[in-house]
């Protein structure tokens, strides 16, 4: 039972930051109307689309994940700079950085598994 827990919280939780990530691409609309959303709207979308197919891959390989996913957290924190408020790390690369470990974990589980 907990190695299904396990196994599947990160995947779970993934979706879920990707979902919550794509709630910020939603201010384009109040700039654009129209067909000519589209185009700026895939633009705010990449980094979710980028994040959803690693995540496709990470279903299978959970050390990828780990890996994206704490990528995505260091990679943030320089993207943004060290002079933002800590609420900005903490909603965006935190929730990154727990992903990453539980990945961590369910790999290491896998592993353990597999040598017994």
């Amino acid at each position: 039972m907990s190695n299904k827990i396990i196994y599947f919280t990160p995947r779970i939780l993934s979706v879920l930051f990707i979902l919550f990530l794509s709630l910020f691409a939603l201010d384009v609309s109040s700039e654009y109307k129209g067909w000519s959303v589209v185009l700026p709207l895939l633009m705010h979308l990449l980094p979710q689309i980028i994040l959803l197919i690693c995540l496709i891959i990470s279903w299978k390989y959970d050390l990828f994940g780990a890996i994206v996913f704490l990528f995505f957290a260091v990679f943030y924190i320089y993207q943004v700079g060290l002079e933002r408020h800590w609420s900005w790390y903490v909603l965006i690369s935190m929730p990154s950085l727990i992903i990453s470990l539980l990945f961590l974990m369910s790999w290491k589980m896998k592993k353990k598994e597999i040598l017994k």
